[in-house]
């Protein structure tokens, strides 16, 4: 090992570092920026193709995933070639072209202590968007309006009692006052307000010099009083909350893991995991997504039976209990709705959309072997007269399941099975010969197992394929599980 050290280049030397250094940029930019994530990854494989002009030559070591994620990607090129818009398919080829970043890592990282810092920064850089995502809340944002009268100029507007008013014309609001300045300019041009009830963005039109006789900005608009929104769905620094609820419970699994496997749980380490743990189920809470919920809790619940007595589990469950109330408390607080709940519109939608795919799908030959194409749905809804006739949103299929194979076909969708199964049956085995294995590299398999699971059982109701910001997260965490292998074989060759 010297003597090949003292052989590699200058360059080589120089590379090396410079893809650590990308992986490193990778972990902590994944929770926190997909920008960011993603010129992680361009920079760090043009290194590592570079790298290969150098000497020594990086060795590639196969995975058993091999056969599935590049079989996954073909099929998923053979589909764009007879997608009912083939350029449209193409362009989602780069998406799909992010499994790369599994043997990014899986081939570069040098060492279990790199893999142990890699697994720790993704939990430090996700403690970022858990302090912004408190601060936010404790903050507050907008005008939320209580007491609103009837003869209000709002509510003939359509705004109600409850509703948080955003924005006027754009801009972000901090008072009534302000709003009533925006009301009283001597200009025809109504005002647009943006008012947020119950997780909807309702856009609002007022007429500008109508409101009532009063002293002070409430009683010009008729309302009682007025204090800070705090009412909206956690979304970290994506914009979007379900993708955020996802990210937080992959990298929660992960931090379940380390904690539930290390050995002394009453030490430093042990306080700031539970505290990195507390803080990110607050955050996943404020997301008021009930499918990342339940991944969460069935990727916890694994990931305590396969390590701790039955009854430290029932202790734990036990301990749930005021957790589970206080959620079905934000759920019905935040978004008006139970955990399982027949009037809530997006499962209606979703029952709708989920029947229409499913005819789709088994409509026509082609479309079983090779799909509709990535994306092609997004031209093609009206004339297969999808997503209610327009009625409902546009978008996908809101599964994992039904969503690759409609867009990608049957064989396809049984060849991501197979991937997903293989990389299960991967930790699995690793996870019965720990004996020597450190106690992170053991809570690194536990969440990434608990992160599989939970993954897949949020992408029963959830596209969480479809989000880049979550299926690199995935992939890196499955990225150190396959480096640990590469690394634990090699050891295992060197002795012997």
């Amino acid at each position: 090992m010297k003597e090949e050290n003292q052989k590699k280049s200058r360059g080589a030397a120089l590379l090396d570092s410079a893809i650590i250094a990308c992986l490193f940029l990778f972990a902590v930019a994944a929770p926190n920026s997909i920008a960011a994530t993603q010129t992680a990854w361009l920079l760090g494989m043009a290194f590592w193709l570079l790298r290969f002009a150098f000497y020594p030559r990086p060795k590639l070591q196969r995975t058993p995933v091999d056969y599935f994620l590049f079989g996954f990607f073909i099929l998923s090129g053979l589909s764009c070639l007879f997608s009912y818009e083939p350029m449209v398919s193409l362009g989602k080829m780069r998406a799909a072209s992010l499994f790369t970043i599994v043997y990014l890592f899986s081939q570069n990282v040098p060492s279990r202590r790199v893999i142990r810092l890699l697994a720790l920064a993704l939990i430090g850089a996700c403690m970022i968007n858990v302090i912004f995502t408190g601060a936010q809340r404790l903050l507050g944002s907008g005008v939320k309006v209580h007491n609103l009268s009837e003869a209000s100029p709002l509510y003939k507007a359509g705004v109600r009692d409850g509703d948080t008013l955003l924005t006027v014309d754009g801009v972000k609001l901090h008072n009534p006052q302000e709003l009533i300045n925006e009301l009283s300019k001597p200009d025809k041009k109504v005002v647009t307000l943006t008012a947020y009830r119950h997780e909807w963005m309702i856009p609002v039109k007022l007429p500008r010099g109508i409101v009532l006789p009063g002293n002070n900005a409430l009683e010009q608009l008729g309302v009682g009083s007025w204090s800070k929104g705090r009412d909206w769905r956690a979304s970290g620094f994506f914009g979007n909350f379900v993708t955020y609820a996802e990210a937080l419970q992959l990298i929660l699994a992960l931090t379940v893991g380390l904690f539930v496997a290390l050995p002394r749980k009453r030490s430093l380490i042990g306080g700031a995991l539970l505290l990195a743990i507390a803080g990110m189920v607050g955050a996943l809470m404020l997301t008021v997504t009930r499918a990342s919920w339940l991944a969460f809790a069935i990727s916890t619940a694994l990931i305590l039976l396969l390590r701790v007595s039955r009854r430290a589990v029932l202790v734990a469950g036990l301990l749930a209990i005021p957790l589970i109330l206080a959620g079905l408390f934000v759920l019905q607080q935040k978004r008006n709705v139970g955990f399982i709940d027949q009037t809530d519109q997006s499962t209606s939608w979703r029952e709708t959309v989920w029947r229409e795919g499913f005819h789709l799908l088994v409509s026509k030959p082609r479309h079983l072997l090779v799909g509709i194409g990535m994306d092609s749905i997004k031209a093609h809804w009206r004339e297969w007269g999808m997503f209610d006739k327009g009625r409902l949103p546009w978008g996908h299929m809101h599964s994992n399941l039904l969503q690759i194979a409609l867009e990608r076909g049957v064989p396809a969708f049984l060849v991501w099975l197979g991937f997903l199964f293989v990389y299960a049956r991967t930790i699995w085995r690793m996870l019965r010969d720990t004996n020597k294995l450190d106690w992170i590299e053991q809570g690194i398999l536990l969440g990434a197992l608990g992160g599989l699971v939970g993954f897949f059982i949020s992408g029963l109701v959830h596209y969480n394929w479809g989000d880049s910001e979550v299926i690199m997260i995935f992939y890196f965490v499955m990225g150190l599980v396959l480096a640990l292998r590469r690394i634990e074989f090699s050891r295992q060759a060197a002795a012997g």
